[in-house]
Parts: C-alpha cells; sequence; structure tokens
C-alpha cells in the first residue's frame, strides 16, 4: 500500500558479484528499480547497494516486491534487506564506542525480517574473546575482530549457520558512506 509521502531508501542485496558468483552489472540493477517505478536510483560500490526514493511504505512488503522485480530479470533469487534513511541512521547512531575504529575490522550484519536481531544474536557460537566482538543494534549486529588478531577471528562460524542466509553484510565504512549518500540531495 503506497501512502503519500516519498521516503529515501537502500536496499542491500546479498550475495551478487562476490567472487564471481551471481554476476549483476549496477547499470542492470539500477534498470530494474527504474522499471518498477522507484525514483532517484543510484547505486554504490558493486555488490548490490541501491540508493531509491518511493512513497511505499518499507518493510517487508517493499523487499517483497523488490525481490519479485529482480527474479523476473535475473536468473538467480537475490535476498533483499532494505532500510529507510531514518532506520540505516539509527543503526549508524546505535553502533559500540570504538565499532569503526582504525584497530578494528568492523561490520554490520543486516539482518532480514523475520529473524530479528536479537534473535540471531541468541543463536551466535562463542566467538573468540580479546578478538572478536558481536552487539545487538538496530535490525542489525555490529561485527568487529582486531585488526591485529583478525586471521584469528571465528566470524566464519557465524557465516557457517543456518541463519546467515537471512542476513546480508557491509563493512562499516560502506554503512557510513550509504547513509552520506541517503544525505545527498
Amino acid at each position: 500500500m503506497a501512502d503519500s509521502r516519498v521516503t529515501r531508501y537502500v536496499a542491500l542485496l546479498r550475495g551478487i558479484n562476490v567472487g564471481g558468483v551471481n554476476p549483476i552489472a549496477m547499470g542492470d540493477l539500477a534498470s530494474v528499480f527504474r522499471d518498477g517505478g522507484f525514483e532517484h536510483v543510484r547505486t554504490h560500490g558493486q555488490s548490490g547497494n541501491v540508493l531509491f526514493d518511493t512513497n511505499h511504505a518499507g518493510g517487508p512488503a517493499l523487499e517483497s516486491r523488490i525481490e519479485r522485480l529482480l527474479a523476473d530479470r535475473f536468473p538467480a533469487p537475490v535476498l533483499v534487506v532494505v532500510r529507510s534513511r531514518e532506520e540505516l541512521a539509527a543503526t549508524v547512531a546505535a553502533a559500540p564506542e570504538g565499532h569503526g575504529s582504525a584497530q578494528l575490522r568492523s561490520d554490520v550484519f543486516f539482518v532480514k525480517h523475520p529473524l530479528t536481531a536479537e534473535a540471531a544474536f541468541a543463536q551466535l557460537p562463542e566467538l573468540r574473546e580479546g578478538v572478536d566482538s558481536m552487539a545487538i543494534g538496530p535490525g542489525a549486529l555490529y561485527f568487529s575482530r582486531s585488526a591485529a588478531l583478525a586471521t584469528k577471528t571465528r566470524i566464519q562460524r557465524v557465516m557457517a549457520m543456518p541463519m546467515f542466509q537471512q542476513m546480508t553484510v557491509r563493512t562499516w565504512r560502506v554503512t557510513t558512506r550509504l547513509l552520506e549518500l541517503l544525505d545527498d540531495d
């Protein structure tokens, strides 16, 4: 159901253009969004970040709509997590102190409904103390590992879990850049 307000969103696509798997050109991706009626469409990077405006309400219905549009155009199914500018700003603002610092390699694991950050956090395997840390945020988990000890991380344990299929990961740098881009006119 559409409302009269236009909202800025970012669609975070999972698993495209990673290691040569599921290749999608960003121009083709932007075309799908434009053809779907979205406005001010632009992409950032090659890993499936699409910024757009729409008067459709966000949430699971918008994610499903975009997934259907992508399925009509590309052979492999693509999981889509959508965040409004306000939702992304809340995720950035709630990051743990030091997240993104030079001493850490920091990521944001965006979770897709019906999975919640709280449910995902409760299922986490034991991480390596002094190396890895994970915290809950609005619609996301914040993962950091010590840059000096990054080769000792246990993040692969999380990535091997079935629930990981309902998440998409962005570096802290990309996450904050996407928020900056959503703020640009």
